[in-house]
């Protein structure tokens, strides 16, 4: 596989188990020190909500039909230069 660019976004989610009633907390980031703005999350290509300032989204309580992937979509670069980008997708399950 080609290399990853090193400008996109990477979207973090829990790493242990999600229950039914949990909270999950999404985080989309840059693989560098790359800002991030105007960020946006997904699930099934469904607009979830959107963190203006910061880059997080809680999503609770969970419920079954949470399961799914996700991406986030941001505007990602400097003042001079920016650009959107979107996440790999992420593959989440609810127990």
């Amino acid at each position: 596989d080609p290399p990853v660019p090193p400008d996109r976004l990477v979207l973090q989610v829990p790493a242990q188990a999600l229950l039914e009633g949990d909270t999950m907390r999404l985080r989309c980031r840059a693989r560098t020190d790359t800002s991030v703005s105007r960020v946006q999350f997904y699930h099934e290509w469904k607009k979830v909500g959107e963190s203006l300032k910061g880059t997080e989204l809680s999503l609770s309580p969970l419920q079954l039909h949470h399961s799914g992937r996700y991406h986030c979509e941001g505007l990602v670069g400097s003042w001079t230069s920016s650009w959107w980008e979107k996440s790999a997708l992420v593959t989440v399950t609810v127990h």
